[in-house]
This record gives C-alpha cells, structure tokens and sequence, in this order.
C-alpha cells in the first residue's frame, strides 16, 4: 500500500533529490520558464506553489521558511518583491505544465514548467515603431 508515500524519489537518495529540486526551483525563479521531465516538474510545482504561497505572507517568519529551501538570497528577493506581487490576486495554481513529447535520446516525456503570470520579454518587440504603409503614387 502507498500510505503517506507523498513524493516521488525520482530515482535518487534524499539529499540529491533535495539538490535536485533547489535546482529546478533556482532555474524556475530566476527564468520563470524551463523544460525538464513530467516527474520533476510535478515534484518541483509542489514545492514552487508552496514557496510562492509563503512569499505571498510577506513576513519574516515566511522569508526564513523560504531561504531555507533556497539558497540564493537574490532569489529569494526576487520571489518575495517581484513574482510574488504578480501572483497576488491567485489563491493557487501558480504554475502550470505544457507537455512537449518525448525526448529523442531516453524517450522521456518532456515538458515546459513555467509560472502563470510571466513577466513577458517580448514587450519591447511588440512596442516597436509600427510599418508604414506604401502608397501608390
């Protein structure tokens, strides 16, 4: 029976799992964007939503439970101050998953792991002077 079996071990001992996912949780946070397998980023969206969950209290018993998983304290600003105040108005479900096919080399299913509320990148491309229209003349 899998009775209070809640994660999955991924195929590694404890302490790598647990590096593994501070990570994927680093890569998250700082590029709000990666791709990986299904099983890492269903164990890595557990702990995204819990963490943004926490930096959505804004305390400092909230920032400790944070800084504790990870280990960058610009990461964790950047959690608390940038990506936590776009995400403010979400009770949950502060990730979601796209799923991308299967890997060539291992088969793996792949998939792109991103936060909800992305700061877009491509707001200067779209801001660009706008075409001119030939006339005929």
């Amino acid at each position: 029976m899998r009775h209070g079996r809640k994660i999955k071990k991924l195929g590694r001992k404890w302490a790598h799992r647990k590096a593994l996912l501070r990570n994927l949780l680093g890569a998250l946070f700082t590029h709000e964007r990666i791709k990986t397998t299904v099983a890492k980023a269903k164990e890595a969206r557990r702990l995204a939503d819990r963490l943004i969950t926490f930096a959505k209290e804004n305390t400092l018993a909230a920032r400790r439970e944070v800084r504790r998983f990870l280990s960058d304290e610009s990461l964790v600003h950047k959690l608390f101050n940038e990506i936590a105040p776009r995400l403010n108005d979400r009770k949950s479900g502060y990730t979601r998953i796209f799923r991308l096919g299967h890997r060539a080399g291992d088969a793996a299913e792949m998939v792109i792991l991103e936060l909800v509320a992305r700061k877009e990148k491509s707001e200067k491309k779209t801001k660009a002077t706008p075409k001119k229209e030939k006339t005929k003349d």
